[in-house]
């Protein structure tokens, strides 16, 4: 109020708008079904490095029981990283990325919790019983159930994982002069490389139509994993 803004309730309505999709709201007096368990969650709030305010509601998963499954998720490895763009200089090839947003989200959950509504959940939703149908941030399958759908969807697109490195994924395609090349996809959780001839088209017309990609990442990356990355030609001096 004394600043005259609104930023902090615009970053909690937006949130709770995203984080909807993970819920199935019950009606009052509703009651879970059998081996569901009752968990909670709680608002975080933060301010991002251009002092954008940040708001994310996370599930307790600190308070859920231990899991006696593997809970691995895989990213790739910065080797692989440097290797692909070595691979993408050497042969011209244009190297576009993306972010997914909200990426937990767009996964199912393995976990059968639900929570009680608080106040965040606005009037309508206060004290009603919410099912967890996807993947929320700090639960502790989480991570594993995105990568998991993760993967399932980069098969269906055609592509497979490189042996060296699982996130490394590669498609036999042709370039624009008629030669036979691969392209690759590499995933870091919600961070997507792309290196192909048709790489715009990969992101947008494969993966955008099933994951929500946050439109300023799209393009020529400037930024890979907190290192600055940029395309530079030198001309060979006589």
């Amino acid at each position: 109020r004394k600043n005259g803004n609104t930023e902090w309730y615009e970053a909690w309505k937006k949130e709770m708008e995203n984080v909807s999709v993970a819920f199935e709201f019950k009606h009052h007096g509703y009651k879970p079904p059998p081996g569901w368990i009752e968990t909670s969650g709680h608002l975080i709030w933060d301010v991002k490095m251009d002092f954008t305010k940040k708001a994310r509601w996370v599930k307790d998963g600190h308070k859920t029981a231990d899991i006696v499954s593997s809970s691995f998720a895989g990213v790739v490895s910065r080797e692989s990283v440097r290797i692909a763009l070595t691979y993408a200089a050497l042969n011209d090839i244009p190297v576009v990325a993306a972010d997914i947003q909200n990426a937990y989200l767009q996964a199912p959950s393995s976990e059968k919790h639900y929570i009680i509504c608080g106040d965040e959940f606005g009037e309508e939703h206060r004290g009603k019983v919410a099912l967890i149908r996807r993947a929320l941030y700090g639960g502790k399958m989480a991570g594993r159930d995105y990568w998991r759908h993760m993967r399932r969807f980069m098969s269906e697109l055609g592509f497979k994982a490189c042996k060296a490195d699982p996130e490394v994924w590669m498609r036999e395609h042709t370039a624009p002069n008629g030669e036979s090349y691969w392209e690759y996809v590499l995933l870091y959780v919600d961070d997507c490389l792309v290196i192909s001839h048709r790489g715009m088209s990969i992101l947008q017309n494969e993966i955008g139509v099933h994951f929500k990609l946050k439109e300023e990442s799209i393009g020529e990356p400037e930024l890979y994993l907190g290192g600055k990355i940029w395309k530079r030609a030198y001309e060979k001096k006589e």
